[in-house]
């Protein structure tokens, strides 16, 4: 049961693109005229092939294997450096990047598509891709010439690897007592010396080389995160030539025992232990560490989001392949009749489709923050351009929060549907769940994307961003209300934007006169907008779907459940919003009353 096959849900992506992201109007925008609907189905369809017989078969074998630590290095479980040779040999890892530096300029929200199979197939593996991603962003963005000619060609083919090297152990979430130093030296290096934890794929045998993205402190550095640099740190120095040099003063000395991901090695990583300091490049200035660190969090923040979607399909297609096998009771409307697989039952249906509509939303809801930041990025004008990354920092907590948070309820649904074979390991299906459980913890926990919502996103504005896709909302129910198959449905939709925007007056008015109810009240704020946004995407896309079932267009199983899918969610989650409003405004005096 462990090694059931991962298919891609390849039309399920192909149709949140077409429709939601609407990939032809991208491919408007400099340098993604060539992503035409041929190429992304050719793209979708190879890295379906890679996800289904190289990555998914390594799953279970890595949650058994582990990665090993020794005095030499990280070992990863066998088959994963092969699977990583295929993956990088396929250049996989450049399709987003700039072809000025061998990447294939393709837009992120088709490379989404792409990572979403591999986190489904096996997350432990994606994990290695995705941290490689989030330095190339940050070196995209804010290297000098000389290091992008160093580091980012190696970087985007996947010959290198990147990490990210934050947290320490008196310094996880609150940054500013960072203590790892960095002191300048004559030739304009910097000698880097302190300890790392939870460093993701901080070493491993999958590339030659490893990119260390360092915070620390120079001497003269103010305390807190206003004081941090960022440093570029090599596993092995790098030569004029190009070539590999010796080896930096840079070591995982151990690998944490952990409750999921268990073949993705978590470092703790020791800098200057056998000379002066580790050898690291000044990024930026020397105090614009934690700004510059912004771009790659925030990069991974929405792929942290993308991981709770993934393994939600994932343990939404084991769980259904087995309720549709597994042979258990007679049916209610059948009483008399031969036992029927648990499929037949009702309950067991309401959590299946219950998995199904909580994926797809997020698919939705992922899959279009992530054709914002496209937007953001390469629309010519400057005005709209800032439009559109006002919308995509203030979905990126939602995507990451409300996602992960369904993650482990769709996967915990999925052990559920098993019975008690799904508390058993040999289903793989509690492997799901572990794996899942971290994605709401890493990257800023939900808590602090909760905060980072009202406080920055919210109370900061005024607001603004909130009201602009209030309109959006508001103007797609007007356009609609006529419709006799979505009237029901946009009903739903109208209360939940109307208690949202209460809630949203609430906060804004409550951020100078009491902002510790603002975060008492984060959380089911949050949960408000992931629930209603997801929920209009899903809406837009059964306007769509119910248009082509109109036209008598081919595969109408398919478009009808585009249909069902959205109407289950507005009865089952919309319906909900307005409850969550007495939360985030009521709560706050017991919450802070309480006497623990």
């Amino acid at each position: 049961m462990a090694d059931i096959p991962y298919v891609a849900p390849v039309r399920d992506m192909r149709f949140v693109l077409e429709t939601l992201v609407e990939l032809e109007e991208l491919r408007k925008l400099r340098g993604y005229e060539e992503a035409t609907p041929d190429m992304v189905e050719a793209v979708l369809s190879e890295a379906a092939k890679l996800a289904a017989q190289v990555l998914s078969p390594l799953n279970h074998v890595g949650d058994i294997a582990h990665a090993k630590w020794s005095e030499d290095g990280v070992s990863m479980p066998q088959g994963f450096a092969e699977a990583y040779a295929e993956y990088r040999d396929g250049g996989w890892n450049s399709l987003p990047f700039d072809p000025e530096w061998g990447g294939q300029g393709l837009p992120w929200a088709v490379a989404f598509g792409v990572q979403e199979m591999l986190h489904a197939a096996n997350m432990a593996f994606g994990l290695c891709p995705m941290l490689n991603q989030g330095a190339v962003e940050l070196l995209e963005a804010h290297g000098t010439t000389e290091q992008k000619q160093t580091f980012l060609t190696k970087l985007i083919s996947g010959e290198w690897t990147g990490t990210m090297n934050l947290t320490e152990p008196q310094a996880g979430s609150d940054l500013g007592p960072v203590r790892t130093k960095a002191i300048r030296q004559p030739d304009g290096t910097y000698r880097i010396s302190g300890q790392k934890i939870f460093i993701t794929y901080g070493d491993h045998e999958l590339a030659e080389n490893i990119i260390h993205m360092v915070l620390a402190r120079t001497p003269d550095a103010p305390e807190g995160t206003k004081g941090l640099g960022l440093f570029i740190v090599p596993k092995y120095q790098i030569k004029e030539t190009g070539e590999l040099g010796d080896r930096n003063d840079v070591a995982c000395v151990s690998i944490e025992s952990k409750m999921g991901i268990h073949a993705s090695p978590t470092c703790t990583m020791a800098f200057g232990e056998r000379t002066d300091g580790a050898v690291g490049y000044l990024v930026g200035e020397p105090q614009s560490g934690i700004r510059m660190m912004f771009t790659m969090m925030n990069n991974a923040r929405l792929a942290v989001g993308l991981q709770g979607v993934a393994i939600s399909a994932r343990a939404y297609h084991q769980a259904l392949a087995f309720a549709q096998d597994r042979v258990q009771s007679r049916s209610v409307s059948d009483p008399n009749g031969a036992p029927v697989a648990i499929i037949e039952h009702p309950d067991v249906r309401r959590m299946l489709l219950s998995m199904r509509a909580l994926t797809e939303a997020g698919r939705s809801l992922v899959y279009v923050a992530v054709g914002v930041l496209d937007r953001a990025k390469r629309d010519k004008d400057p005005e709209r351009r800032a439009g559109w990354q006002r919308r995509v920092d203030f979905l990126t907590p939602i995507v990451k929060a409300w996602c992960t948070d369904n993650g482990c309820e769709v996967a915990s649904m999925g052990v559920q549907v098993h019975g008690g074979m799904g508390y058993i390991e040999e289903t793989g299906a509690a492997q799901h769940l572990r794996d899942a459980r971290i994605a709401p913890i890493y990257e800023g926990t939900n808590g602090i994307q909760a905060a980072d919502l009202v406080y920055r996103k919210v109370a900061r504005d005024k607001g603004e961003a909130a009201d602009e896709l209030l309109a959006e909302i508001a103007e797609f129910i007007r356009d609609h209300e006529d419709s006799t198959e979505l009237k029901p449905f946009l009903q739903h939709l109208k209360e939940a934007i109307g208690a949202i925007d209460e809630a949203t007056r609430w906060i804004v008015a409550e951020s100078t006169r009491n902002p510790t109810a603002l975060g008492a009240g984060s959380r089911p704020y949050l949960e408000m907008w992931g629930i209603t946004v997801s929920g209009y995407y899903l809406l837009k896309g059964a306007k769509i779907a119910l248009e082509r079932l109109a036209a008598d267009e081919e595969d109408k199983k398919f478009y009808s459940s585009k249909v069902t899918v959205a109407g289950f969610f507005a009865d089952t989650y919309l319906t909900r919003v307005s409850s969550l409003r007495s939360s985030v405004c009521a709560t706050h005096n017991s919450i802070m009353a309480f006497d623990f």
